[in-house]
């Protein structure tokens, strides 16, 4: 594969492309505050190039992040709309439809688990595990959940994670996510349904979303924008979309070089150890 271009903004690559899917956290904000220059990228290339979707790991329903988008700065045209994992989490839970589950995840999911209509019953009692993620991500780290999902392996119960990232960098420190309990889950043998990135279920979705954006006219030339290796990255490939690795996300540390500043010999060889490739680098989001 060849080596990423080393761009500083969009600006330099936008008018290979028609339509944007950009993650959230890592690359639009942290949790906490939005980042400098992601208004203008985004707006930019939804005025001059075709249609932006936000296309997240989030494991709620898509209608809850605009507002958290609005607290954190981001006008609301600067993107189309957004594609959550909780979104494409709703045909996998299809699937058990009438059976009771064990929900796994803090009170922040709520509006996942009610829009969701699902009679939640102890471990014990339960048909399979919906997941969101820790009870409390403050605090509690994957370790703390094995004896609990051991005896949910014995039980045979499949688990639905409705968000498959590990980690998001919460403000200025990592915080644990759904993902890394499927991974201790998969680790014990256990059975593991995901939809979020990098799998199928919500690049279908995101696909269909941005056709009805652009008028009913499928996107030919789609741009995903990520800081996630094994989600967005991954994802991208996976469905023959050029991609943008952000450096300002989770891999910071990993691709910068000791002056804080985007280091290329270090990205190739992190890219090349996770067995993914990048069209394109930049340090951040930016037109």
């Amino acid at each position: 594969m060849n080596a990423p271009l080393h761009i500083s903004g969009l600006a330099e690559i936008a008018d290979q492309y028609d339509a944007l899917l950009c993650d959230a956290w890592g690359v639009i904000h942290n949790g906490i505050e939005l980042f400098p220059g992601v208004a203008d990228a985004l707006t930019n290339f939804r005025e001059t190039r075709g249609p932006v979707f936000i296309l997240t790991n989030a494991p709620r329903l898509n209608d809850v992040i605009p507002p958290q988008l609005d607290r954190l700065g981001l006008p609301r045209s600067a993107y189309d709309g957004v594609v959550t994992s909780g979104d494409a989490t709703r045909a996998s839970v299809e699937a058990f439809r009438g059976q009771p589950a064990f929900r796994l995840g803090p009170d922040k999911d709520d509006t996942l688990f009610e829009a969701l209509d699902i009679e939640f019953v102890p471990l014990e009692q339960a048909k399979f595990i919906l997941c969101t993620g820790l009870f409390d991500d403050s605090t509690e780290t994957p370790e703390d959940y094995r004896e609990m999902l051991s005896q949910a392996k014995e039980l045979n119960l499949p688990m639905i994670c409705a968000n498959p990232d590990t980690v998001v960098q919460l403000g200025d420190r990592m915080i644990y996510c759904g993902g890394a309990l499927a991974q201790v889950y998969d680790q014990l043998g256990g059975e593991t349904l995901l939809s979020g990135k990098p799998h199928e279920p919500i690049y279908d979705l995101a696909m269909s979303r941005l056709t009805k954006a652009n008028n009913g006219t499928p996107p030919q030339r789609v741009l995903a924008v990520g800081d996630g290796l094994q989600t967005d990255i991954l994802g991208a490939n996976r469905h023959d979309l050029d991609v943008v690795f952000v450096a300002h996300g989770i891999f910071s540390k990993e691709a910068r070089n000791d002056a804080g500043v985007l280091d290329m010999e270090k990205l190739n060889r992190l890219l090349s150890d996770h067995d993914v490739h990048a069209h394109a680098a930049m340090d951040q989001l930016a037109w």
